[in-house]
């Protein structure tokens, strides 16, 4: 008998009613973002927010790196599962849309714990010192790039820390072998990339529209 179970309108109804800690300022934000027209599909939905909090807080981690953070729905998500202490470096190329995640951030009492830097996300990357270590990555931006990102992000990773990509089922678009469009194939090219690199484990999740999870092995996995 199949595991699966379609998820139809109603019944994902009941999945995101069934979130526990339901944050009223979220809420808020995403009533503000759904307002801005079609371009409020780049939020993430509010399961998969909550799934951040919670992977942060069952990571522990304390560091924690954004590239694509749009009106700043995952970035307080993210916020809100980091320790007292914990710092969020977030990488976006819009100050019109960050201008309203600094304003949630800022009311949430992250303003000193979290950096939004405008620029490439690759160029800030780049510029990091190698020394500066992540615990905790999550990518949620220009598809064409993710494969960069991810050969970024990991060496800047701890071992046993979590990187997540966003949209890797594109709308189920992955499977569609007449679509030969950049982001298709980018986005292609990602999930077979981190499907097969021996220094981490991953698992791709039906949520919203998928979301891969890698972890970073330790070194004694990678032995032999």
């Amino acid at each position: 008998m199949s595991k699966f179970t379609a998820l139809t309108p109603d019944l994902y109804e009941y999945l995101a009613d069934h979130r526990s800690d339901r944050d009223p300022l979220l809420a808020e934000l995403a009533e503000e973002t759904r307002h801005l027209g079609p371009i409020s599909m780049m939020q993430v939905a509010a399961d998969q927010g909550a799934l951040l909090t919670l992977l942060v807080r069952l990571s522990g981690a304390r560091r924690a790196l954004e590239v694509g953070t749009f009106t700043g729905y995952s970035a307080l998500s993210i916020a809100r599962g980091l320790p007292p202490g914990g710092t969020l470096l977030c990488c976006d190329v819009s100050d019109e849309w960050t201008s309203i995640a600094r304003r949630y951030l800022d009311r949430a009492g992250f303003a000193e714990r979290v950096e939004i830097r405008i620029a490439s996300a690759l160029e800030t990357l780049a510029s990091l010192d190698r020394s500066e270590i992540f615990d905790f990555a999550f990518v949620d931006a220009d598809k064409e790039n993710y494969s960069n990102y991810f050969a970024e992000i990991l060496p800047r990773l701890r071992p046993n820390g979590l990187v997540l990509f966003d949209n890797v089922l594109w709308g189920g678009r992955v499977i569609d072998v007449e679509d030969a469009r950049a982001g298709t194939r980018a986005i292609r090219a990602l999930n077979d990339q981190v499907r097969d690199d021996p220094r981490v484990e991953s698992v791709m999740l039906a949520v919203s529209d998928g979301l891969t999870v890698a972890r970073k092995r330790r070194p004694e996995e990678l032995k032999g």
